[in-house]
């Protein structure tokens, strides 16, 4: 949160900063929600699905100057919202927050979301050294099949998680990288600082010259197999595989990954071409009842299947291994950044890792950053909390030591003066094998 690299280009010049400063100045003793979004920018990045997101009542939050969905009006009442838990909520945490959420959680679950990818950052990074280059940032072998999708760390020196991205090989000497929306101005400046700089490697930031659209849910190979020629089978189109497809006229590089635990792909078009894209995959998907969700359910979705967040459940000062990903680490891959820290790491062992914690109680979802309680000592803090709607239960992570790790140990959370009992639980919560994105 300090890193000086953290601001888009927007927030530089004067205007924006004359703007924010007095915004600080009138809440400098205001008490802010964690959900509210800045009033300003409005509209200032907009993707090309912007206009029919408006059309189904999407209410947006602003990110990193991107308009972005946290749910639509219009999927109120399409759902029995009364056989979804987690739809009630009462007090701060029902704030900036809607039942809808819940229902576009379980439409995902139950058949294929639609979900707007735009803001996630896009790097292309080509050349020679392109290969070298990026297995000395991450800790994962990045010399696979051309086709292969990779999901890694890159880390600091000293072994902290400076960024997570994923990295499809495009070509011997190609690589097509993503990474979170929010935190594309750090990770963009952590490679260019680790690359070098004789013209051997080139970097392109596309972000704003691709769109990208989640299709992900166990109809989402129905919905794709509609649109286009190429087969999609899992046979044909396996896992963690990346092929370039044409989705009726548009053409799209197809990723076969899913940030919510669903079968699923990632879809990325030329800009342009992004309203056309929708428009296909919504007319088609509606037999197989499609719903457009938003970043809400984007959350929950994640939460459940124990996927981590950069930023908050994972950032700099913690480390593969406490952070449960130590199964990116390929330490024979040979040399890259932060590799003789974890080398000490292993050989030491760690005192604290990211645990799962699910609350004994449905009355209240806690937000994050609140205490976790053994009697009066505070063990850690929550990094990110949601309510599990396909499992029934508020979900909270954090970092606990190693003595408080084991499944079944119990801990409070203190939220606004009550102590709320929590069990440690083995992950993650939802398809736990992994099967459905496999599927």
């Amino acid at each position: 949160e300090c890193d000086i690299a953290r601001f888009h280009s927007h927030s530089l010049n004067l205007t924006f900063i004359r703007m924010k400063a007095s915004q600080q100045y009138d809440e400098v003793y205001d008490i802010i929600h964690p959900m509210v979004r800045s009033s300003f920018p409005k509209n200032l990045r907009l993707t090309p699905l912007y206009e029919r997101q408006r059309e189904l009542g999407a209410v947006f939050f602003e990110d990193a100057g991107w308009e972005r969905p946290r749910w639509y009006e219009s999927n109120a009442g399409k759902f029995d919202i009364e056989a979804v838990p987690g739809t009630v909520r009462s007090g701060w945490e029902a704030q900036h927050w809607s039942p809808i959420v819940a229902l576009e959680h379980v439409a995902t679950r139950n058949s294929v979301g639609i979900f707007d990818a735009t803001p996630f950052a896009k790097f292309e990074i080509s050349g020679p050294n392109a290969l070298e280059a990026l297995q000395n940032l991450t800790t994962n072998q990045m010399d696979k099949p051309i086709g292969s999708v990779t999901y890694t760390p890159m880390l600091t020196a000293s072994g902290g998680i400076k960024a997570d991205i994923t990295v499809t090989r495009l070509a011997e000497d190609r690589f097509f990288v993503i990474t979170g929306g929010g935190a594309d101005p750090q990770h963009l400046q952590r490679i260019k600082t680790h690359i070098p700089d004789d013209g051997s490697v080139v970097i392109e930031d596309q972000t704003s010259s691709r769109c990208g659209i989640g299709l992900w849910g166990p109809n989402a190979r129905d919905v794709l197999g509609a649109v286009c020629e190429e087969g999609v089978s899992n046979e044909a189109f396996p896992y963690m595989t990346a092929r370039r497809l044409n989705i009726l006229e548009v053409p799209v590089l197809a990723l076969r990954i899913s940030y919510v635990g669903e079968l699923g792909w990632e879809i990325y078009a030329p800009f342009e071409c992004g309203q056309r894209l929708w428009d296909i995959l919504w007319r088609l998907g509606a037999e197989f009842g499609m719903t457009a969700i938003g970043t809400g359910a984007f959350d929950s979705l994640r939460l459940e299947k124990g996927y981590r967040s950069w930023g908050t459940d994972i950032h700099a000062d913690y480390n593969p291994y406490e952070a449960g990903i130590g199964f990116t680490v390929k330490m024979g891959k040979g040399d890259f950044i932060g590799r003789d820290a974890l080398d000490q790491i292993r050989s030491s062992g760690i005192t604290q890792k990211l645990s799962c914690i699910t609350l004994d109680t449905d009355e209240h979802v806690v937000m994050g950053k609140e205490p976790i309680l053994d009697g009066d000592r505070v063990l850690g803090y929550v990094t990110s909390a949601n309510f599990g709607h396909t499992i029934g239960k508020p979900i909270a992570y954090g970092y606990l030591p190693s003595t408080h790790t084991r499944p079944g140990t119990e801990v409070d959370i203190l939220y606004f003066g009550d102590r709320l009992r929590g069990t440690v639980t083995q992950e993650p919560l939802y398809d736990p094998t992994g099967s459905k994105l496999r599927m």
